[in-house]
């Protein structure tokens, strides 16, 4: 199994609804937390080209509920690199429940984003940086897994 970017979590309560299971939003704020984490830990280079001129464009997040999780549940959620582009990169994310009893898959989901570089008036598409792919590479999710 290849290897993915893990960041833990503990549910709150305000991250739940209601009914007292989490409202979806916070998947994808989830999703958001990982990446910014990854960058910080793994890329930090690449969080000095942000401060530059590299702006990385959020274009599409999905995500795939298959069980429920309330207040208190301890979270695991891992990042894995699914496809990369010359200007694009694809993460999938996997939403794990840490319980006593085992592991859980409660959603998976999956971010794509551009790398584009200019004013903010005149963005064009620009390459993925070359310390970005570096910092994925052991992360790259594999046929079959």
């Amino acid at each position: 199994m290849s290897g993915y970017y893990e960041i833990r979590h503990t549910v709150g309560f305000e991250e739940t609804n209601l009914v007292g299971n989490v409202y979806y939003v916070n998947y994808l704020r989830w999703q958001g937390r990982c990446r910014e984490m990854f960058l910080k830990e793994k890329a930090p280079a690449v969080l000095e080209e942000v401060r530059a001129d590299l702006k990385l464009f959020t274009l599409k997040v999905d995500c795939e509920f298959f069980a429920e999780i309330t207040a208190f549940d301890e979270l695991s959620i891992r990042m894995r690199l699914e496809e990369q582009t010359s200007t694009q990169v694809q993460f999938a994310f996997d939403y794990v429940h840490l319980h006593p009893d085992g592991e859980r898959l409660v959603a998976r989901g999956r971010q794509r984003i551009a790398c584009m570089r200019g004013p903010n008036t005149a963005t064009v598409p620009s390459r993925v940086p070359e310390a970005l792919r570096e910092a994925l590479a052991p992360y790259t999710l594999t046929a079959g897994v």
